[in-house]
């Protein structure tokens, strides 16, 4: 399927022959790096802080272990301030089990590596200079958005300060010195930038000299696109190798970034857990507004899910979070970052398309998707088919004495588009038209000139082509953009899917954004592809990801923080789920770019975001910390795995359920056997809109489910007045495997408040 963090391929290949950072140790072969959760509580009182306490902790553990272990004094890496009470460190298992037995004790977490997910779509999605949520939100001026993420390049203009208010006077970050990087290249829109590198290096994990940098400087491009999507200033001519030209802008052009670099060039590839959990507790005390994280760890229960343990802590701190929801699609339960105190986003296709055009010598003209990045016009060349035999006109392999110089048609039932570019390539041939319904080829892979045309055109296309030499290609020309096409959004054919493996009971993803083709500001020397002799570079690069949905909302929430500084991190959400829209740009259901069919709820959650209308919801779901909790002490966890996830030692349990006052619904029949299907919801709207508001409860499900609302009727006399009602779900056993509709409470203020209704059969 190619990559979806496009210059990542190239890189990783170029890194094989470069020279490495060694992280040269004295450490005992057996030693590993763990996340040690403490209670907090049982700091003796003589330690003046934490961090004095979890050096002292170390340092007496290598006292009793010094017979066994070789003198061995353990590495301290991290304390954690704020994500939890903790420290992390390389220890023998000598120095562990004398750690476990401490009263001190919460958790340990042994080291894991996590993995990236990785300007027309202001545009896109409704965002105007003179009207709406952009100049109301005053373009997200004074909120500051922390990236966990691979760097940032400062010298791009997507980071100027022109236009930008200063440094709000609460920031407490900084700008770090390192290797190209000084705090003199922060301004007043790069206001932060740190490292972190001390997990992977106790993991003996080998840094690139080469191609990284020992400072918060971009190794790869991945950090500067996030950051640019979600905050990027404005930016004259931005284009990808003369597509998408235009004026590169960010969601909130106006909110101030900081950057944590934890991911680096490393021959793993991967980022420490130990380093991403320093560098959200250093977000959290440098007072970010909205923390964006386009990277996921494994699927684990949240009382080993340092990202959600260190979220949580967020969150209660008034921190929206947003996360990617992973590259695992199309597959059912392949989530990340489903914690239901995240905002979890999946990616769609945008109305813009990069295609190039085909005549043929009889006249037919054809239209095809293209990312050739040189502004080309071949003509009059020969059009190669497999020496007129069909048998032999696949690319999977190509005789150069027959290809070279001649434009090859790829008929082949193989979907990898990617290894049939190289083998066209390679044979010589000057261009290639691929046959195929999988239109998806990468923009690095166009190593030669190339068209992808669906299967529904071979039949012209292929009779005219088995004339043999007669038959030319009279002209192909590339580098074309058109906007307005769809269907759009379509779910991305690589965005993770519902339900979520560890709590089904929350619909996940929360709701869908623009991932696929991308335009965004990257590291400029660092040649983004290679075509025939030469490297090319690029200042701004088309990225596809659910690494790039994520900073959209990101940037979106921080136009609400900046309209709504009183609402909480659940409130946001809230309001970007219920305005959100489940149909495209030509009035049909969303679909499902895999499958070419109408996706669901499972897919795109509760739909493709609306900014415009998030300012203005109407009724918002809002959630606490106690929420949080109730919701944990329902999932049947010990004491030490709630204080593992809670960060503290003594809690109360208002309420016993995994319910949460969540903006969506889904119930799980699957292991049910028995009748009726039938489950009950309860939940709380918040009147944010109109103080005096009538709203009525409008159900729009299929044949086979039955749902009723009581009340149907709510009314409000003032703002903020809360309300209940009960929402009960009856379903047909004979029902397909998933149904979904959705709950609509309407006003006579125009306001349409929509959750999804997902039931999983028996």
């Amino acid at each position: 399927m190619g990559s979806f963090f496009y210059s990542s391929v190239l890189l990783m290949q170029l890194l094989v022959l470069q020279p490495w950072l060694s992280i040269a140790s004295t450490q005992p072969k057996n030693s590993q790096t763990y996340i040690i959760h403490m209670d907090h509580s049982q700091k003796p009182p003589h330690f003046s802080d934490h961090e004095s306490w979890h050096h002292q902790t170390l340092k007496s553990l290598s006292s009793v272990c010094d017979e066994d272990e070789d003198n061995h004094r353990g590495t301290f890496l991290y304390s954690y301030t704020h994500v939890m009470q903790g420290f992390s460190a390389k220890l023998t298992p000598c120095q562990l089990s004398q750690l476990e037995k401490s009263r001190a004790h919460l958790a340990t977490y042994k080291e894991s590596f996590g993995k990236l997910f990785t300007t027309h779509t202001p545009k896109f999605l409704g965002l105007k200079r003179n009207s709406g949520i952009w100049p109301t939100a005053s373009y997200g001026e004074d909120v500051i958005i922390g990236m966990i993420d691979t760097g940032i390049w400062p010298e791009s203009e997507s980071f100027s300060d022109k236009g930008m208010a200063k440094v709000p006077s609460r920031w407490k970050g900084k700008c770090e010195n390192g290797t190209a990087f000084s705090p003199s290249i922060c301004n007043n829109k790069l206001i932060g930038a740190t490292s972190f590198s001390k997990g992977l290096e106790a993991a003996g994990l080998n840094i690139s000299t080469e191609f990284d940098f020992d400072s918060p400087r971009d190794f790869l491009g991945h950090g500067s696109h996030t950051s640019s999507t979600a905050a990027g200033n404005h930016v004259v001519g931005a284009n990808h190798f003369g597509y998408a030209q235009g004026v590169a802008r960010g969601m909130a052009p106006r909110a101030h970034i900081a950057m944590y670099k934890v991911l680096w060039a490393s021959d793993s590839f991967s980022s420490a857990s130990t380093d991403i959990l320093a560098g959200m507790d250093q977000a959290i005390s440098d007072g970010v507004d909205i923390m964006s994280i386009s990277l996921g760890l494994d699927h684990t229960p949240f009382f080993e899910d340092v990202i959600a343990i260190a979220s949580l802590s967020a969150i209660e701190k008034g921190i929206v979070v947003v996360c990617a929801a992973g590259n695992d699609g199309p597959g059912s339960s392949s989530i990340y970052n489903g914690a239901p105190w995240i905002m979890t986003v999946g990616a769609g296709t945008i109305d813009r398309s990069y295609m190039a055009t085909l005549e043929l010598g009889n006249g037919l003209t054809f239209v095809g998707t293209s990312y050739f990045p040189m502004s080309v016009s071949i003509t009059n060349t020969h059009l190669y088919y497999g020496n007129n035999d069909p048998r032999k006109a696949g690319c999977s392999a190509l005789n150069p004495l027959e290809v070279a110089g001649k434009i090859v048609l790829c008929d082949d039932s193989n979907p990898d588009l990617n290894s049939q570019m190289d083998v066209v390539t390679r044979a010589g041939a000057y261009a290639a038209i691929f046959l195929t319904e999988s239109l998806f080829l990468d923009p690095e892979d166009y190593t030669s000139p190339g068209i992808l045309l669906h299967t529904s055109y071979a039949a012209a296309i292929k009779e005219y082509a088995m004339k043999g030499n007669t038959s030319i290609v009279k002209k192909m020309k590339f580098v074309l953009t058109e906007t307005g096409t769809g269907p759009a959004p379509e779910v991305a054919y690589f965005s993770s899917r519902g339900p979520d493996p560890i709590t089904p009971s929350v619909l996940k993803p929360d709701i869908l954004a623009p991932g696929v083709d991308v335009l965004g500001a990257v590291r400029p020397d660092l040649p983004f592809m290679v075509v025939g002799k030469y490297d090319l570079v690029t200042d701004y690069a088309l990225y596809s990801g659910t690494s790039m949905a994520a900073p959209h909302v990101a940037g979106v929430a921080a136009l609400l923080k900046s309209i709504h500084g009183d609402w909480t991190p659940a409130a946001i959400r809230s309001a970007l789920m219920t305005t959100a829209t489940n149909t495209d740009n030509r009035n049909g259901i969303i679909e499902d770019q895999w499958y070419n069919q109408p996706a669901t709820p499972l897919d795109f959650g509760a739909g493709h975001i609306y900014p415009n209308k998030a300012m203005d919801p109407g009724l918002i779901y809002d959630m606490g910390f106690q929420d949080y909790i109730d919701f944990l002490c329902g999932l049947g966890y010990t004491d030490q795995q709630m204080s593992a996830v809670i960060r503290r030692s003594r809690w109360s349990c208002s309420t016993n359920h995994t319910e949460l006052n969540y903006p969506s619904f889904i119930a799980d029949f699957s292991n049910q056997t028995t009748s009726p299907l039938e489950k009950h919801f309860i939940r709380t709207v918040t009147n944010v809109g109109d103080p005096r508001s009538t709203y009525q409860a409008v159900v729009e499900v299929p044949a086979r489910m039955t749902v009723r609302v009581e009340p149907k009727t709510i009314r409000f006399t003032s703002k903020y007045q809360s309300e209940d009602f009960v929402m009960s779900i009856q379903m047909d056993k004979r029902s397909p495997n998933v149904t979904y509709g959705y709950l609509k409470w309407i006003d006579e203020h125009n306001h349409t408040v929509s959750s999804p209704i997902v039931v999983i059969g028996s």
